[in-house]
């Protein structure tokens, strides 16, 4: 039988892209206990709040809240629960190195399912200044109404 390639996602964190210059992606799995990956199949997950770190080159991400399973009584773990990623070592070392540069962090910013496993895409990320925010709306407010008055020009 043929693997199914399709992503789905679970969850986005929008914020992050509001808030910072995204430069790098990675793709990294996530080490999880049974009832968490069922909740995530309800779509229960939220990464807003979220941040990624290293120690002892080991990557975790910190603060994504898992709802408990419904149904997973004594099996359920702590929604906020520190929960590591697999990646490669290089990988983590260059990731480490990358983020050690002054302005750059590394952010949680989507959760998805990809052939039935849990994956979370982290990205290489510089803040944003108050004025890239504004110049950001600005572009969206501009494109809005150009698809407004294309729309006007159809009917």
């Amino acid at each position: 039988m043929a693997k199914d390639n399709s992503e789905k996602l679970i969850a986005n964190n929008k914020k992050a892209y509001h808030d910072y210059f995204i430069d790098e992606t990675y793709e990294a799995g996530i080490q999880l206990a049974g009832t968490e990956v069922k909740s995530l199949r309800m779509g229960q997950c939220s990464i807003k709040e979220a941040f990624v770190g290293i120690d002892d080159d080991e990557i975790y991400v910190y603060h994504m809240h898992i709802n408990p399973y419904e149904r997973g009584n004594i099996f359920n773990k702590d929604p906020l629960r520190t929960r590591k990623l697999l990646m490669h070592k290089n990988e983590i070392i260059k990731l480490f190195n990358q983020s050690k540069e002054k302005g750059y962090t590394l952010v949680p910013l989507k959760v998805y399912f990809k052939n039935g496993r849990v994956k979370l895409l982290v990205g290489l990320a510089r803040g944003k200044k108050n004025y890239d925010k504004r110049e950001d709306i600005k572009k969206k407010d501009q494109t809005r109404e150009a698809e407004r008055e294309f729309k006007l020009r159809l009917r």
